[in-house]
């Protein structure tokens, strides 16, 4: 009991100072875009989004390099990435009256993102038919190798590339009268407190999974994702209450498409080549399949975001949270 309160302990103040660094770089960032006059949509998909997902790459890292869990960063990413996108909508439209999405949000980021979901589940794929392994209890198991996880990230840099001709399309100048060095400087001071906050993190998920006698990384899709999304979170939730749709959806989608793009890719390149568990990998993947499309087709229908369509969606992350409940305790064995 005592090394149970322990480890929830562990989370807790893990999940606080990745908060508060986080509040240093998410602030550190917009004053960076402002200074170098970004437009609002290239501001929350890719400076915002980039910023606020620097827990999630560091819990990749930390998990694959650190503790040997790369499937405990895999959940980790999987779950962030359907917080993201069924809680931060669903408490930004109840903290406001609603929120309007544009062509450009829906047609462009959602489609986008989906396009990196189908993407990493498909790097997934060509390593267990071109890099077979066996794994414990006979399930289907591959390798995934650097030039496979060089596919996503080559699809990340299209992204990039479409961000650049819409900043290059803007008409916004920069703010000369912020102290770039300054705010760079805080900057790094809140990655480092987001990398030793995620580390309590994974250390805490990794305890309870061996507690409980489940794997890990189903801890990862609860305790690190809700305490990574955390920055996610911060930033919407303070864009909607500031009137700005834009930048809290974009975030959340770019937020996402650099997850899945990147911070999942990182951690096989710098390992050089990662097992995984294809019977784990599809359930979870394919409940963020279910997620992406909730919440494509509620932003899409009449290009808003209702307060009834946020409680749909906080609804569903609720059945989420519910299926891993039931999987610790061994009630089913999807996963």
């Amino acid at each position: 009991m005592l090394e149970l309160v322990t480890l929830l302990l562990m989370a807790a103040v893990g999940t606080a100072v990745v908060w508060k660094g986080s509040s240093w770089l998410e602030d550190s960032a917009n004053k960076l875009a402002i200074a170098y006059g970004l437009p609002a949509v290239v501001q929350g998909a890719v400076i915002a989004a980039v910023g606020s997902s620097t827990p999630e790459l560091a819990s990749v890292l930390l998990a694959t390099l650190l503790h040997g869990e790369f499937e405990l960063g895999v959940g980790s990413i999987v779950g962030s990435a359907v917080f993201n996108l069924l809680v931060i909508p669903g408490l930004a439209v109840l903290v406001g009256s609603g929120i309007d999405t544009t062509r450009e949000l829906v047609y462009k980021e959602s489609l986008f993102y989906m396009l990196a979901v189908a993407s990493l589940l498909l790097t997934f794929s060509l390593a267990v038919i071109y890099n077979p392994t066996d794994v414990v209890g006979g399930r289907i198991g591959g390798t995934v190798s650097r030039p496979l996880a060089l596919f996503p990230v080559a699809l990340y840099g299209l992204y990039l590339f479409t961000q650049y001709l819409d900043a290059a399309e803007s008409d916004q100048t920069g703010d000369a009268s912020i102290a770039l060095a300054r705010t760079w400087f805080w900057f790094a001071v809140g990655l480092v407190l987001i990398v030793l906050g995620v580390e309590a993190l994974v250390r805490a998920a990794i305890g309870l999974g061996d507690a409980f006698g489940t794997p890990s990384f189903l801890w990862g899709m609860t305790v690190v994702a809700a305490g990574s999304s955390l920055p996610d979170t911060f930033v919407s939730l303070t864009a909607a209450r500031a009137d700005r749709p834009t930048v809290t959806l974009a975030n959340v989608l770019g937020s996402n498409t650099f997850d899945l793009l990147i911070a999942v890719p990182v951690g096989v390149l710098v390992a050089g080549s990662l097992p995984i568990n294809f019977a784990n990998i599809v359930p979870m993947m394919g409940f963020l399949v279910l997620a992406t499309v909730a919440f494509f087709a509620i932003s899409r229908t009449g290009m808003t975001l209702t307060r009834r369509e946020g409680w749909l969606l906080l609804g569903l992350y609720g059945a989420f949270v519910c299926w891993l409940l039931v999987e610790s305790l061994g009630v089913v064995s999807v996963l």
